[in-house]
C-alpha cells in the first residue's frame, strides 16, 4: 500500500505539470459549467439544475482524454521506462493512474456544485449519494477507456486523432451537449449504444429528479462492468517502452470493450427506460415549478418536447390533443 500511495502521489504531481491534463480536468469543465448555466440556462436555477448533470458528466468524461494523452507523453519521454526499473507492475501503474485521476476530478465537481449553489442559487442538488456513486464509477470507467487508447496508439498525434473520433459522438449523441429528448429519433436510438449516455442520464436523474441509487442500477452496473472489461484490456496491452510494438490483436481487444454497450443498446431500444426518463425530465421544464424540488420523471406523451432556451421544432408547435 505504501508503494501504491507513493506512486499515486507522484502521478498527481506529474499530472498537474501536464497542460493537456490540466485543461481537460479543470479549465474545460468549469468553462462548460458557466456556458451552460449562464447562457443556455440564462441563470434560471431550475434549468441550471437540469444542465448540471450533463456538465458534470463532461468533467468526468474528459478524464479519458487527459489521461490517455498524459500516458502516451510519459512513454514517449521515457518516464514510464524509469518506473519500469522499479518494483512496480503494470497493474500498479494503471490503478494508481486511475486513482490519481479520480482524486483530481473530485475537487472540480465540488467546485461546480458550490458555484451552482452560491452563484446560480440552485437550492436542490438532488440525491448526493447517487451523485457520488456515479461520479466515482464514471471517472474510473472513462479513465480506463483512456488507458486503452494509450495502449493502442504509438504517438501523441495518433492519440489525439483517436480521442477526437471517440470524443465527438460521446458528447453530441449522449445528451451531454443537447438533451437526448431534443435529438432526432434516429440519434436517440444510437445514443443508447454509447457509455456516455448512461453516465449523462444517470447524473441528470440523480441531480434533477433526485433518483436514489436503486433507480439508477442500469446506469451504475453497466458502467461498472465496462470498467472491469476496459481495465483488463488496458492491463493486457500496456507498454512501458516506446519501442515496444503494439500486438496484432490489440485493436480487436480494444473493439471488444464496446460489446457490453452494444448488447445493452439493443435491449434498451426494445425494452429500456433510459430514453423515457430523459424525455420526462426534458418535458418537465415546460411545466410550472410547484416547489423548490424538480418534478420526478413521468411517462412522456411525445418524443420532442420544447425548452425555452432551445429552438422549437415543427412538431412542438402543433397543438396537442
Amino acid at each position: 500500500m505504501s508503494n501504491f500511495a507513493s506512486l499515486t502521489r507522484m502521478r498527481i504531481q506529474l499530472a498537474l505539470r501536464n497542460r493537456m491534463f490540466f485543461f481537460f480536468s479543470v479549465i474545460f469543465p468549469l468553462g462548460m459549467f458557466f456556458l451552460y448555466a449562464g447562457i443556455f440556462a440564462k441563470g434560471n436555477p431550475r434549468v441550471v439544475s437540469f444542465f448540471l448533470g450533463p456538465v458534470i458528466a463532461l468533467n468526468v468524461m474528459g478524464s479519458f482524454w487527459g489521461l490517455s494523452a498524459m500516458l502516451v507523453t510519459f512513454r514517449e519521454q521515457g518516464i514510464l521506462r524509469r518506473f519500469h526499473a522499479t518494483p512496480v507492475s503494470s497493474t500498479d501503474m494503471l490503478a494508481s493512474s486511475i486513482f490519481a485521476n479520480y482524486l483530481l476530478t473530485l475537487p472540480t465537481v465540488c467546485i461546480e456544485l458550490l458555484f451552482a449553489r452560491l452563484i446560480f442559487h440552485v437550492t436542490n442538488l438532488g440525491n448526493l449519494l447517487s451523485l457520488f456513486v456515479l461520479v466515482t464509477v464514471g471517472t474510473v470507467a472513462f479513465a480506463s477507456l483512456g488507458l486503452v487508447v494509450a495502449s493502442v496508439t504509438n504517438t501523441m498525434q495518433e492519440t489525439q486523432v483517436l480521442n477526437q473520433l471517440l470524443w465527438l459522438p460521446l458528447i453530441f449523441l449522449s445528451g451531454a451537449t443537447l438533451p437526448i429528448a431534443y435529438l432526432p429519433k434516429v440519434a436517440q436510438g444510437v445514443a443508447v449504444f454509447l457509455p456516455a449516455t448512461y453516465l449523462v442520464t444517470g447524473l441528470q436523474n440523480a441531480m434533477y429528479s433526485s433518483f436514489p441509487v436503486w433507480k439508477l442500477l442500469t446506469q451504475i452496473l453497466s458502467l461498472f462492468f465496462w470498467t472491469v472489461l476496459t481495465f483488463f484490456v488496458a492491463a493486457q496491452l500496456f507498454r512501458w517502452e516506446p519501442e515496444s510494438k503494439i500486438p496484432r490483436n490489440a485493436k480487436l481487444w480494444a473493439l471488444a470493450t464496446a460489446l457490453p454497450f452494444f448488447l445493452l443498446g439493443v435491449w434498451e431500444n426494445k425494452n429500456g427506460q433510459i430514453l423515457t426518463q430523459a424525455q420526462a425530465a426534458y418535458r418537465s421544464l415546460d411545466q410550472p415549478a410547484k416547489s423548490d424540488h424538480p418534478p420526478k420523471a413521468e411517462q412522456p406523451k411525445s418524443d420532442s418536447p420544447s425548452m425555452g432556451t432551445l429552438p422549437h421544432s415543427k412538431k412542438d408547435s402543433q397543438p396537442q390533443p
